[in-house]
C-alpha cells in the first residue's frame, strides 16, 4: 500500500490544533507531536500513490497553520 510519511513544521503554539485538523483528514492514519528539528508527523496511506500525492499536495500542504513539510515516501520491498 502507498505510504508516505509527512514531517510537518507548524506555527508556534498551534501544534495540538495542527494535530486535530490532520486527524480529520481522509488518509492520514497516524499523527504525532514530536520533538526536534519538526513539530509533527503524519503518516499518510491510500490504494494509490496519486491519492497520497493528491492528500499531502492539496490537502497537509494548505492548512493555515502548516509552515512547511518534508515528505517521505516509503519504498515498497
Amino acid at each position: 500500500m502507498p505510504t508516505a510519511y509527512v514531517l510537518i513544521n507548524a506555527d508556534l503554539g498551534a501544534e495540538e490544533d495542527l494535530v486535530k485538523e490532520l486527524k480529520n483528514i481522509e488518509y492520514v492514519t497516524e499523527v504525532y507531536v514530536v520533538y526536534g528539528v519538526y513539530d509533527v508527523i503524519a503518516k499518510v496511506e491510500a490504494s494509490k500513490m496519486e491519492v497520497v500525492k493528491e492528500t499531502i499536495t492539496w490537502k497537509i500542504r494548505r492548512l493555515e497553520k502548516v509552515r512547511s513539510t518534508l515528505t517521505m515516501m516509503v519504498v515498497e520491498t
